[in-house]
C-alpha cells in the first residue's frame, strides 16, 4: 500500500528531470539562435530557468552538453547535406549542388557559425566536425565523380569551393545576396572542373 506514492515520487522527479535536461538543450539551441556562438553553462541555466547545479547535474561539462546538442540536431542536418543525386551534365550537377548545399548552409548558418566558434576548444565540437567533413567529402564527390579524376590540389580546392566558409565568405565579408552567391560558387566549381 505503501509503495504506491513512491513510486510516483520516483517518477515524478524522473520527469522533472527530463524536463530541465530539455530545457537546458533548447536553451542552449535559443541562444545559439540569439547570436551567441558560444554561451556559457551559467547563461544557458540562466534562459532554461534551473539552477547552474542542476545544470551540471544533467552535464557534467560543455563539452558533454556539446556532444548531447549534436546527436539531438544531427537527425535534422544530415538529411540537408545528403539530398539524393541528381543526373545531369556536369554543369546542371554543380547547379544542383550548389542550390541544395546553399540552402543547406542558409538553414544553419548559426550552428556552423557555433561550431566555428567553439572548434578551437572543444574536442565534442572537433569530433563532431571531422565526421560532418568527411560526410561532405564524400557526398560532393558522389554527385561529381569528376573530382576523382582531378590533380590533388584541384580536387582539395573543389571541396574548399564547396564549403561552409567559402559561402559565409561570400555571403558576409564580400556581402552578396544568394542568388549571387550561388553564381560565384558555382563559377568557382565549374572553372575548377573545367565544366
Amino acid at each position: 500500500m505503501d509503495r504506491q506514492p513512491k513510486l510516483e515520487i520516483i517518477d515524478g522527479r524522473r520527469k522533472r528531470s527530463e524536463r530541465s535536461r530539455a530545457a537546458i538543450i533548447t536553451a542552449t539551441l535559443s541562444l545559439i539562435d540569439e547570436g551567441n556562438y558560444a554561451p556559457t553553462a551559467k547563461q544557458i541555466a540562466e534562459e532554461a530557468g534551473v539552477g547552474l547545479r542542476s545544470f551540471f547535474r544533467h552535464f557534467d561539462d560543455m563539452e558533454a552538453l556539446m556532444d548531447t546538442l549534436d546527436a539531438h540536431i544531427r537527425s535534422y542536418y544530415e538529411p540537408l547535406f545528403d539530398q539524393p543525386c541528381h543526373g545531369g551534365t556536369l554543369e546542371e550537377r554543380i547547379e544542383n549542388i550548389v542550390n541544395d548545399r546553399s540552402d543547406a548552409y542558409e538553414r544553419l548558418k548559426k550552428m556552423m557559425m557555433t561550431t566555428q566558434a567553439q572548434l578551437w576548444r572543444s574536442k565534442a565540437v572537433q569530433k563532431n566536425y571531422a565526421r560532418n567533413q568527411k560526410g561532405l567529402r564524400r557526398h560532393l564527390e558522389k554527385w561529381l565523380p569528376e573530382i576523382g579524376r582531378l590533380p590533388n590540389a584541384d580536387c582539395e580546392a573543389v571541396h574548399a569551393a564547396a564549403s561552409f566558409e567559402t559561402w559565409h565568405r561570400l555571403r558576409l565579408h564580400q556581402k552578396l545576396n544568394i542568388s549571387d552567391a550561388r553564381a560565384a560558387m558555382t563559377a568557382m566549381l565549374s572553372r575548377l572542373m573545367g565544366a
